[in-house]
């Protein structure tokens, strides 16, 4: 070689290190829809074989610990596309009632990525429960959308997928359909969870969800095989993960890990590896949750991740297979599924699970419609009103404590609570202080009934939070009188009962309805905020007082149905009225109502409640 063949080479060789240091990767969302890590063969399931999906995971890298933060569609699509912890700006109902401001400053992190020469694709679902530009979120997102359709070959692109095949509606069947076809998973053979009933429409149904998981890897196998016919795939980071918990009873819609652990496996590519301080095709038992995804994905992209979200890179530069396998840590939340309220925040460090019900009177099982399209759905309820189910079984229709304990590594299905046990007492007040903290410094709007927050603070849910942050950690107080036995929580809550703040009251009536009968020695005060200013106080007074039988609640609460202007207070009222009349036995009649209002969730309610029966 002379010389100039030298010089050549060496210039060659240059402009080619300079090319490959100034590509980027590209990165790809595929996200089954409603899947937990129940029921994937991966995750030890003793079916849900999706080969596509373990082979991307022999090429990347399995998440044991991936959560959603919340149990359901748009909650945790909000969370995922912002990397905001709901209950923090405002979108944590589903669906939602009223759009929520981002913070002020901050988009959802596709459109830096867009600013920093991405083309962004999505096919198809949003369900967003924040104000936001598709145009400026989105090159395109339809059903079409594909990153195909970049004008440059060479831009970098992120695409996301969803795949509905495994979605919960595929379970709503006709008995018929149990006839007529039969699930390739033999229903012999499905292990169900411990607080399932042993049916044959359990079977069926459980096995027939496993068969969507072979559906949903074929789909995901012809993403991954056009991305390598198009010369992309040792370009490209795969995500696989599922949008949040399975669709069995007590999965979507629950703060348990059937409705929060995903699985998540990320196929590492041959160009980018150096991002990742992993071996391909190991596991990993650090914790990551949805917030940390869009931060994740900025960071491989060498894109500044803003400051005001709250998760934190878990790939690329400055992280590490160390500093990740460190975290032990997940945040969770529950509130209004559709015209279902409750309000649940879970706390888990490695392998405890604290579950904070701060509405615990209500059963998980409170009517929600399209969760009893569900056949399985509606006999579990017909076997537990007939007698016929053990305790673990049962535990979904009967009222929760307060607080839950839970040990993962024994108890993975969470039905052995340990909060009464003497023996973790130390365990439940560190579990406690954590989450109590947790709420604390989000400024959790929950503690806001939704009518408030959808009036007061969806301008900036995080600057009106941080505004109220005093207020807010008075009301978490007032909350957690629950927790304090009723001797010494009966002068704290006789003060709240008689606050000069309706929160502080309204609040104060929730506890008492936790405390159940111990509280009637204040059935006193609570019958004066029958009568009270704010309509919620007095729906929250007529709960306790109904709920311990002092009143006939029905009265007051119709009152407030044919008072309130408000769509998100009338939903709250009926969701109150479901819970008395199914629960504890009042009769409610529809006709004396007139409502204000002429839309929202409640007619849900509405068409429930409107039928003779009590389903």
């Amino acid at each position: 070689m002379n010389l100039t063949q030298a010089l050549l080479a060496s210039a060659c060789l240059f402009f080619t290190l300079v090319s490959h240091a100034a590509k980027r990767p590209n990165v790809v969302f595929l996200i089954s829809e409603d899947n937990s890590v129940h029921y994937l063969r991966h995750y030890g399931a003793e079916f849900g074989a999706m080969p596509t999906v373990e082979k991307l995971a022999a090429e990347g890298l399995t998440f044991n610990h991936a959560f959603s933060n919340a149990p359901v569609c748009s909650v945790a699509r909000s969370t995922l596309a912002t990397g905001v912890l709901a209950p923090r700006a405002g979108f944590q109902y589903h669906r939602k009632s009223a759009l929520a401001n981002l913070p002020k400053g901050l988009k959802p992190w596709t459109t830096y990525l867009r600013e920093a020469g991405y083309f962004c694709t999505n096919n198809r679902k949003t369900d967003y429960n924040f104000l936001v530009s598709m145009k400026e979120a989105w090159d395109q997102s339809s059903n079409k959308a594909t990153w195909r359709n970049r004008p440059d070959k060479k831009m970098p692109f992120f695409h996301m997928q969803s795949f509905a095949q495994c979605h919960e509606s595929s379970l709503h069947f006709p008995a018929s359909l149990m006839k007529n076809e039969k699930t390739k998973t033999p229903i012999g053979q499905v292990k169900l969870h411990p607080y399932h009933p042993d049916t044959r429409t359990f079977r069926y149904t459980h096995a027939r969800y496993f068969d969507r998981m072979s559906v949903v890897d074929q789909l995901i196998g012809k993403v991954v095989a056009n991305l390598e016919a198009d010369g992309l795939l040792e370009d490209t980071f795969i995500f696989y993960f599922g949008d949040h918990g399975g669709v069995l009873p007590r999965g979507k819609g629950y703060a348990y890990e059937s409705g929060l652990h995903i699985p998540l496996v990320l196929r590492i590519p041959d160009n980018f590896k150096d991002l990742v301080d992993h071996k391909r095709g190991t596991r990993t038992d650090g914790f990551v949750s949805f917030i940390d995804f869009g931060p994740t994905v900025l960071n491989l992209a060498g894109v500044d991740v803003p400051p005001q979200v709250d998760g934190k890179p878990f790939l690329g530069k400055g992280t590490s297979a160390r500093e990740l396998s460190s975290r032990d840590e997940a945040f969770g939340y529950a509130d209004r599924f559709d015209e279902k309220y409750d309000l649940v925040r879970t706390f888990r460090k490695g392998k405890w699970k604290y579950v904070r019900n701060y509405q615990g009177f209500y059963p998980d099982g409170l009517q929600n419609n399209y969760r009893y399209r569900m056949l399985a759905f509606a006999e579990w309820r017909d076997l537990y009103k007939a007698g016929k189910l053990n305790a673990d079984q049962s535990q979904f229709f009967e009222r929760r404590p307060a607080e839950q304990l839970f040990d993962l590594e024994s108890d993975p299905h969470e039905v052995k609570d340990l909060s009464s046990d003497p023996r973790h007492k130390d365990m439940l007040v560190k579990m406690r202080v954590s989450l109590r903290q947790k709420v604390k410094s989000i400024h959790d709007l929950s503690f806001y009934p939704e009518s408030h927050m959808a009036a007061e603070a969806l301008g900036d849910g995080v600057a009106f939070g941080r505004r109220h942050a005093k207020e807010i950690n008075q009301l978490v107080a007032v909350a957690d009188l629950s927790l304090v036995p009723f001797v010494k929580a009966s002068k704290p809550l006789a003060d709240a009962l008689s606050s000069e703040n309706p929160w502080e009251r309204y609040w104060a009536c929730i506890s008492c309805a936790m405390h159940g009968e111990v509280a009637k020695p204040l059935v006193p005060a609570a019958k004066k905020l029958l009568q009270d200013e704010n309509l919620m106080v007095r729906v929250r007074a007529a709960e306790f007082l109904g709920s311990i039988k002092a009143i006939n609640p029905m009265p007051t609460l119709v009152g407030v149905l044919n008072q309130s202007e408000s769509s998100q207070e009338v939903l709250l009222t009926f969701n109150t009225i479901a819970y008395l009349r199914d629960h504890i036995g009042y009769d409610f009649d529809l006709a004396p109502v007139k409502l204000k209002v002429r839309k929202g969730e409640y007619t849900r309610r509405t068409d429930y409640l409107s039928k003779k029966g009590k389903l």
